[in-house]
C-alpha cells in the first residue's frame, strides 16, 4: 500500500476521492525514500489497525508508542503479521486483562 504513483503524489486526489490516504501514501512514500527504505514492503494498514486498536482500547499516547515498538520489532526480524496480530489481540483484551 506505500506506493504512490508522482502523478498523484501532490494532488490530493485519488480515484477513490480520499485525498488523505492520497496524502498518507504520498508521505509514506517521502519518509521512505528520506530513510532509503523500500516503500512497498510498508503495511500502512496494519500499521494504522494497530494504532487504531491501542488507542481506542488502551490510551491514544499508546498508539504511536506502540507502533514504534512494531517497528523495532519487525527491524529486529519478526514477521510483521504476526507482530501486528499479537499487538491488536493484546490491546483488544487490555480492558478484561489488565484493568
Amino acid at each position: 500500500m506505500g506506493q504512490v504513483s508522482e502523478a498523484s503524489a501532490g494532488s490530493g486526489e485519488t480515484a477513490a476521492g480520499s485525498g488523505s490516504m492520497n496524502t498518507l501514501d504520498a508521505w509514506v512514500h517521502a519518509a521512505t525514500r528520506e530513510l532509503g527504505l523500500d516503500p512497498g514492503v510498508v503495511e500502512t494498514k496494519q500499521v494504522l489497525d494497530v494504532a487504531r486498536d491501542v488507542a481506542h482500547q488502551v490510551i491514544r499516547p499508546g498508539a504511536p508508542v506502540t507502533t514504534y515498538l512494531m517497528g523495532v520489532a519487525v527491524g529486529r526480524g519478526a514477521d510483521p503479521a504476526d507482530v501486528a496480530e499479537r499487538l491488536q489481540a493484546l490491546a483488544l483484551r487490555w480492558e478484561t486483562e489488565d484493568a
